[in-house]
């Protein structure tokens, strides 16, 4: 099943193609395609108060999401738990790097619920960064937020997205025991560049979490999403859906990579809207129930709908 609502679909409308001079289609160092207009309206700063009041992080604000304005304009957020420093430093996230984070807010859980009362969210994706210095990787918290959203906000769906807890499959049961919707791990990049662009984690690792997850059938739905304009083949992004099919995804997402900061990862070509087209069609064609792929695609960006569309 596609999506095909037009709010859903972040492709443009006309046809567009590399250009073979950069500077005939590009603004500034971009092609078209990856210019976005910032939107209008009161409810993105309406938002931004309310994450502030409750002293939340988002990996909107943190990561620098391109889509950010858009989607705190929609009153949507995706929060970001157990704190807004990373024990991974991976070469593509601008969150920050520390040994050793902060320990956990015991108030976290019930801020992320009373946040989504505010926001009156109907879907909500909790995020995390990576814990490896905590014995439990962090699953305990999001466990916590889980079984918190499900007493203080009963209709809202969730969805988390999390590290791969260093492997540590008890570690990935207590949040299942917790039961989401929807379990997302992302894969990030293709095989060969894996070990370039993470930091700890590992390609295998990642179809081992998820295949496991599948497996345990505590969640609807399994969710992973890649970045591309690193460098890969096209080839390579085939074998990495077929790769998340076998391992289990009902639910692959394909962005663009952009370089948050001059130290980051470079961009090392621009995708166009027909070649995440084609990665949508093949998707589709070997058995993934919702393929959702173009330019400005996260892995949370929509994920209401894409849950909806299921």
């Amino acid at each position: 099943m596609t999506v095909s609502k037009e709010l859903f679909d972040v492709r443009p409308k006309t046809k567009s193609k590399l250009p073979e001079n950069p500077d005939e289609t590009s603004l500034g160092r971009f092609p078209k395609w990856l210019h976005r207009k910032i939107p209008d309206g009161k409810t993105l700063f309406e938002t931004n108060e309310i994450l502030r009041k409750n002293k939340l992080y988002t990996v909107c604000e943190e990561a620098k999401c391109p889509n950010r304005s858009e989607c705190y304009s929609n009153h949507t957020a995706t929060f970001l738990a157990l704190g807004n420093e990373c024990t991974r430093a991976c070469g593509f996230c601008d969150i920050d790097f520390a040994k050793q984070p902060k320990e956990p807010e015991k108030e976290e859980p019930a801020r992320i619920a009373q946040t989504v009362k505010d926001l009156k969210l109907k879907h909500v994706v909790i995020t995390m960064v990576a814990r490896d210095d905590l014995p439990d990787k962090g699953a305990e918290h999001i466990a916590k937020i889980i079984s918190t959203l499900r007493a203080q906000c009963p209709g809202t769906t969730i969805e988390v997205l999390t590290s791969d807890f260093s492997g540590d499959f008890e570690a990935i049961d207590q949040v299942l025991e917790a039961k989401p919707e929807i379990f997302n791990h992302n894969i990030e990049t293709v095989r060969s560049l894996s070990p370039r662009v993470r930091h700890k984690a590992t390609y295998e690792r990642t179809l081992a979490v998820l295949n496991y997850v599948k497996s345990k059938k505590k969640v609807s739905y399994v969710k992973s999403g890649i970045m591309v304009g690193l460098g890969e083949e096209d080839e390579e992004v085939f074998e990495t859906i077929r790769d998340l099919h076998d391992a289990g995804c009902d639910i692959i997402t394909i962005g663009h990579y952009l370089q948050a900061n001059k130290n980051k990862l470079r961009v090392k070509n621009f995708i166009t809207p027909e070649q995440f087209k084609r990665y949508e069609i093949y998707g589709q064609e070997i058995g993934i129930k919702q393929m959702y792929s173009g330019p400005f695609v996260r892995s949370s960006y929509n994920a209401k709908a894409v849950f909806e569309a299921m």
